[in-house]
């Protein structure tokens, strides 16, 4: 694994800028590959990992440097819970780990860099000496990873009954008989304009 300076750098460039919410990021997906014993998931352990993320927001950006999971790969799993956490899962050993920031560590930042005013830079400064046990909560987790989940999957492709649009990896409804996508069993984020 390279150094937190290095990733920190790498993730600077990926999110087009560093805060606070890259260095959690980081550190988060530091301790998790170090919790699985995974030392080069960009390289010789890269199909090994797969890590689900429950925030929408730049500790993401981060984890996906450090990590080299992507959404475009199937590596990448979000689940919008809104929580600055992220399970590490490795297919190799089974073995998996949640890694959560603290609530507490805002309240730490501001205790060890009461003289620095800016709440960013006194937390990206803090986030960054704060030995792990008082920045993280990591559990121990089982994640069940169906087939359709994993990276390189080839399922059946089937086609929406009302829209006629294609819809892979089992996110199909069926209903009345009929297959449906998710937009149009009433599940969809937007609304046509007609």
């Amino acid at each position: 694994m390279k150094t937190l300076q290095e990733y920190l750098d790498e993730a600077a460039v990926a999110h087009g800028h560093l805060c606070a919410g890259q260095v959690l990021g980081v550190r988060m997906a530091m301790l998790g590959l170090q919790k699985l014993q995974i030392d080069d998931p960009k390289g010789k352990d890269r199909k090994r990992v797969i890590t689900f993320v429950e925030i929408d927001r730049c500790a993401t950006d981060a984890v996906m440097v450090v990590t080299g999971c992507r959404l475009g790969k199937r590596a990448l799993k979000f689940r919008d819970w809104g929580k600055m956490a992220a399970t590490f899962v490795d297919l190799e050993s089974g073995k998996a780990v949640r890694v959560a920031a603290r609530e507490s560590s805002k309240d730490l930042a501001r205790s060890m860099h009461p003289e620095i005013a800016d709440k960013n830079q006194q937390q990206m400064l803090a986030y960054r000496e704060m030995p792990d046990d008082q920045l993280f909560q990591a559990q121990w987790v089982h994640v069940e990873i169906p087939p359709e989940e994993l990276p390189g999957y080839k399922g059946e492709r089937v086609v929406c009954g009302q829209c006629g649009e294609g819809i892979n990896f089992q996110r199909e409804v069926r209903r009345g008989g009929k297959v449906l996508c998710r937009a149009c069993a009433g599940e969809r984020y937007y609304e046509p304009i007609s």
